[in-house]
């Protein structure tokens, strides 16, 4: 009886359990269509079965979606921007989802670190998050953007020539004088330019700034690392966005020049002022004003004349990606044509002479999952470079735009002839820019790597490995065909017929052909071993990284067989967190890094770090009683990196030369034997090593008002010792040549300031209002260097800032001769009244170079500013940022700055009449702007001193954007997800007190090619 009632049950079970399971599997198809709060259709939301790899589509421009899956499983409904929603699958099967725009909070805010990506909360080191939404720039370089955008960060735009005009950026401001100033870049885990990336081609980037954040790469680490994450593929379908960009640059500043007659009218004051004859006499003055006579009195205005009011650029961009679960990928292609601002000859139809710049960027990131445990990520990606110059040297045709002054020759005489004054460094401009030849420079970039993370919960939970290998190609080549015409100058006689007499100055030169190439290689070996583990409320963390990399130059080195021989570094760090509720956390960071450019001995070096940091507002108290503070983290790191730049190879290897003038001669009166002595070109430094940063840093991230009010504010304290220098004033016992001088670790600075970001956004009504700044200021000292004593403390480095400004202190002008009987002797030519006057600051009674002081600031910039505002309502948006910087300053000079210093070389700015300048017996002010002018210079005038010392702080309007989201009504009819139409204004407006040219490129005479301001439409696409 019990067996019969044990079949029966078992039966009865087997049935239910099978009408179970056949409910369970009941396939279905779900409809339904997907919008936002306002009802507008979502395409594009990714729609998939939960815990089912590769079951998932994406809903279409309408919002539609149709997936087959079983009866009580869910569905899954994702979109960037938007909070993820799950529905349970039951009797009803269309089912129509509204999805909720998602809250970012600071807290959860994604910040990529050197190994890896943690929250925001976690975050001890002092990192900077850029948002990329706020860099905007029309040029074909990123670094253009980031002053003012990116809290931490100084730069300085030193030229707007396309192709070269990518700015020179330093992290917390300059730390060293010895070895290189320049962060490391790091692009998905390798080291790579930053200036050819493609914007539209980044996922995160991020700067690191303490020792805390940047120990892991020890001796490379010491100015900072920025950190970059290119685009992956996302499981969805194919997703395309398209941009275009058209844009028009004109200058912001252009150098303004006197007229002909003008110019003729200021010789003749500088050499009668000097009790010299006037040059030009009442009669060629009246030709030059009437231009009667442009053969022999010409008025040229050569800025005018060969560069354009503008040029154009275009820019376009086009990505895909998508993928499924097996395999995602990423595909980009971009492209960039800058023009340039030079006049050409239309007459030259088969080469192009203008300064053009054009570059095509690629990139391909392929993700494969292997199996549930293996990913592997593929990467490829490059950039071919273009730039078009004239066949002129870049320094010689500015040199001439400046210095051919407006009366000197005509582009052509009247009877054809090309005018020249002779020699490269006085040339026609227009010869230089258009009739020269050009020259084209190309470069190729292919950079490779690939990815291995393998989950290796097998062995223990929360373990896994990242393996990278990189491999990088670079190629460069220059090509520079060359000539220039017969060259003609006129005496200013004619001849009695009349006719001009000409002089031959420059023969014919046809075309010829220089060429040269260069190459390099890199390549990376990358592994790491990562282990979390949660305890409660207890994180642990720890990863453990070796990398080897190496480079080579393998183009053509001649016989430098150093030159060859490839760089190499060896790395292995370690990382230990922990965290407690995300409240108390605490980091421990080392790096042993070794180099093959030093001596044996001196190869390796300990670089370690730690950190830790409180949040305040996850104690319960402050929970309980202000619960408007989100976040609230104080931080602080302590710890050395290194540099390891230097700008020689192994300075442990002595070299020899032979040297004829110190030779030694063994033969008698009538026969001569004489060897050339073997001498020392350079002295075996075996000691050398990296310079060494100790850095400390304490920070504040908070996060007040529902995330309405939050920022960063840092103080940073950094101490660089072991500055590579070259040992220059060793005494002469030591029987050292200058040239064979050695090398030594002898130099030390301190650099210390203050950095942050903040950030207000507030919805009133129905616009959204976001108010930004950010800050940064730097001052560094040389606390040591190499040498020579002087009893004028002065006069050293030591105790004052890295390229720190030196130069006699002006007391104004000398107001007559009583005056300079009475002052102290300046020993630097002869003066007069309305000469600079210069302080005696040691009191010996002459002035001379002991007198000379630090005077100023320092040429680069000490502080950086930004500030903005952004508004959006329905679909309309717009944004404005002002940037600035200040705390710098530089000396003025050259033949455009010192009026006829090179007699009638040079030309002369309006500055000179139009501002305060001294005049005998008209204007005898003893504080004018420019002192009594002189035919062949001054030596007296002409020398640095606070005279011609100039702020170059500024404020500019960075930028000012303009766009127009299309609703999407009216998109979906196209086939498109979002379209947006904007405007883009670039440098539109410079307010600083330095007018000459641009203070940004902190030119001391303005012989740069201009920097631009821009205007720029724009069209994105989604489809």
């Amino acid at each position: 009886m019990k067996k019969i009632i044990f079949i029966l049950i078992a039966i009865v079970g087997a049935i239910v359990c099978t009408y179970a399971q056949d409910t369970a599997q009941v396939a279905v198809t779900v409809t339904g269509i997907v919008t936002n709060e306002k009802n507008e259709p979502l395409g594009g939301v990714t729609v998939t079965v939960k815990d089912q790899p590769g079951l998932g589509i994406a809903t279409s421009t309408k919002g539609e979606y149709t997936i087959k899956a079983n009866k009580y499983q869910w569905l899954v409904f994702s979109s960037m921007g938007y909070e993820q929603m799950e529905i349970l699958i039951k009797d009803e099967l269309t089912l129509n989802v509204k999805l909720k725009e998602a809250e970012q909070k600071a807290m959860d805010e994604i910040v990529v670190t050197a190994l890896g990506s943690q929250k925001k909360a976690t975050v001890t080191g002092a990192i900077t998050t850029v948002d990329l939404s706020t860099i905007k720039t029309p040029t074909s370089s990123i670094t253009n953007a980031l002053a003012g955008n990116v809290a931490g960060v100084l730069a300085m735009q030193g030229s707007g020539q396309p192709g070269s005009n990518a700015s020179e950026f330093w992290i917390r401001g300059i730390s060293t004088f010895g070895a290189g100033t320049g962060a490391l870049v790091m692009v998905d885990g390798f080291e790579r330019s930053l200036t050819e990336i493609n914007i539209e081609d980044i996922e995160t980037f991020s700067i690191l700034k303490d020792a805390s954040t940047t120990a892991i790469y020890g001796s490379r680490g010491a100015n900072g690392v920025v950190l970059i994450t290119t685009k992956k593929g996302k499981a969805d379908k194919v997703s395309i966005n398209g941009k275009y960009e058209g844009s028009y640059s004109t200058r912001t500043f252009t150098p303004e020049f006197v007229d002909g007659f003008t110019y003729a009218s200021l010789m003749n004051e500088a050499r009668t002022t000097r009790n010299e004859e006037a040059f030009y006499s009442a009669e060629d003055l009246n030709l030059i004003r009437n231009q009667l006579d442009p053969d022999l009195f010409p008025d040229i205005n050569w800025m005018n004349m060969f560069l354009k009011p503008g040029a154009a650029t275009q820019r376009a961009s086009l990505n895909f990606d998508g993928g499924g679960a097996l395999a995602r990928y990423f595909v980009s292609g971009s492209y960039i044509n800058e023009g340039g601002m030079y006049e050409t000859d239309e007459n030259l139809k088969s080469y192009n002479t203008n300064a053009n710049y054009k570059r095509w960027n690629y990139r391909a990131n392929v993700d494969m999952n292997l199996t549930k445990t293996t990913l592997v990520r593929v990467g490829v990606s490059g950039s071919l470079g273009k730039q078009n110059l004239p066949g002129g040297n870049y320094s010689e045709i500015w040199a001439s735009l400046m210095g051919q002054n407006p009366i000197s020759i005509p582009i052509k005489y009247s009877t054809g002839q090309v005018a020249s004054r002779g020699g490269a460094d006085r040339q026609n401009p227009w010869v230089l820019i258009t009739q020269q030849g050009y020259i084209e420079n190309w470069e190729n970039k292919v950079q490779t790597n690939v990815t291995l993370e393998q989950n290796l919960k097998f062995i223990t939970k929360g373990l896994r490995f990242v393996g990278r290998f990189g491999y990088d190609n670079g190629n460069r080549n220059f090509i520079r065909r060359m000539k220039w015409p017969e060259g003609w100058i006129a005496e200013r006689q004619r001849e009695s017929s009349g006719e001009l007499r000409l002089r031959r100055t420059i023969t014919e030169q046809l075309l010829t052909q220089r060429s040269d190439a260069s190459s390099d290689r890199m390549e990376t070996l990358q592994g790491e071993l990562h282990y979390t583990k949660n305890i409660k409320s207890h994180n642990l963390g720890g990863v453990l990284q070796y990398t080897q990399e190496k480079k080579v130059n393998t183009g053509s080195y001649g016989e430098d067989i150093m030159q060859g021989i490839e760089r190499r570094n060896q790395r292995l760090a370690g990382r230990f967190t922990y965290s407690y509720q995300s409240r108390y956390m605490f980091d421990v960071n080392i790096g042993y890094n070794g180099s093959e450019n030093f001596a044996s001995g001196h190869q390796f070096g300990l670089f370690p770090a730690v950190s830790g940091a409180w949040n305040v507002a996850e104690e319960k108290f402050i929970q309980d009683n202000l619960k408007w503070m989100d976040m609230f983290k104080f931080r602080y790191s302590f710890g050395k990196v290194g540099n390891d730049y230097m700008p020689i190879r192994f300075p442990y290897l002595a070299s020899f030369t032979t040297d004829p003038a110190r030779g030694y001669n063994w033969g008698d009166i009538e026969s001569n034997n004489s060897f050339s002595s073997l001498a020392y070109s350079i002295i075996a430094s075996n000691s050398i090593t990296w310079e060494v940063a100790t850095k400390h840093n304490l920070g504040l991230d908070f996060s007040l008002f529902g995330d309405k009010f939050g920022g960063a504010l840092d103080y940073f304290h950094e101490q660089r010792d072991g500055i590579y220098m070259t040992r220059d004033y060793m005494p002469p016992s030591v029987g050292i040549l200058p040239a064979a001088a050695p090398r030594a670790n002898v130099g030390s600075t301190l650099n210390k300031g203050f950095d942050g970001q903040l950030k207000f956004s507030q919805q009133i009504n129905k616009v959204n209002f976001t108010v930004r700044s950010t800050l940064v200021y730097s001052r560094n000292e040389i606390l040591e260097a190499d040498e020579q004593y002087s009893n004028y403390p002065y006069v050293r480095r030591a105790g004052f800032r890295v390229n720190q400004n030196k130069g006699l202190v002006a007391l104004g002008l000398f107001k007559d001769y009583d005056d300079i009987r009475n002052s102290p002797v300046q020993n630097f030519g002869r003066v007069a009244p309305g000469d600079i006057k210069y302080k005696d600051i040691n009191g010996d009674g002459a002035i001379d170079d002991n007198d000379i002081v630090p005077v100023g600031a320092t040429r680069y910039p000490n502080l950086t500013y930004g500030f903005g505002l952004s508004a959006s309502w329905k679909g309309f948006d717009a944004s404005v940022l002002f940037q600035g910087a200040g705390k710098s300053s530089f000396f003025i000079n050259g033949y455009t700055v010192y009026p006829f210093s090179s007699g009638d070389w040079g030309n002369i700015l309006t500055d000179v009449t139009e501002s305060n300048r001294w005049i005998l017996g008209e204007n005898e002010d003893v504080n004018a702007v420019y002192p009594r002018l002189s035919y062949n210079g001054s030596a007296n005038n002409y020398r640095p001193s606070s005279y011609w010392l100039r702020e170059s702080s500024y404020m500019r309007l960075k930028t000012i954007d303009a766009g127009y989201t299309f609703p999407k009504i009216f998109t979906n009819r196209l086939g498109i997800k979002t379209m947006r139409l904007y405007l883009l204004g670039t440098n539109l407006l410079t307010f600083s007190s330095f007018k000459l040219w641009d203070p940004e490129m902190n030119s001391t005479n303005g012989q740069q090619y201009p920097l631009s301001k821009t205007i720029t439409m724009g069209l994105t696409l989604n489809l």
